[in-house]
């Protein structure tokens, strides 16, 4: 079975400029853990949830807060961004896309056309799913 049968097709992306400020609205208004960023509609890089976490100060929005913890919302995607993305076309096998999470510790892949636009995205949950559902259908 391939890839394509279990990605998620709602990709979220952003641009190399976007500020971490966006990036922080869009994770929290989409519920998503992981953002692609792309420059002429082409996969350049990813950022997850906890790279924005390491990225921007703990005192932003306490107390504590100063002008340089807030600064930290002013850097770009492509500060942050993880630039060797590790990518897959949508006919590779699910048993690729397992080998991948096992042997690189990553917790997304996405999945993209020759012209290296992101069509979806496939996250370790996405292939524990497909696991549980075969459990299931053995039963």
């Amino acid at each position: 079975m391939s890839v394509s049968n279990i990605m998620t097709k709602r990709v979220v992306s952003v641009h190399m400029d976007d500020s971490l400020q966006s990036l922080r609205e869009l994770f929290s208004a989409t519920g998503f853990h992981h953002l692609i960023v792309v420059h002429n509609h082409k996969l350049q890089g990813i950022i997850s949830d906890r790279d924005l976490m390491k990225a921007v100060s703990p005192f932003v929005d306490t107390v504590s807060e100063r002008n340089l913890d807030r600064a930290t919302l002013d850097k770009k995607a492509h500060q942050i961004m993880t630039r060797d993305v590790i990518s897959l076309h949508p006919d590779a096998s699910i048993y690729t896309a397992i080998e991948l999470f096992n042997r690189h510790k990553i917790s997304c892949i996405p999945i993209v056309d020759e012209n290296k636009h992101a069509i979806g995205i496939v996250s370790w949950r996405d292939i524990m799913k497909f696991m549980q559902q075969r459990v299931e259908s053995k039963r």
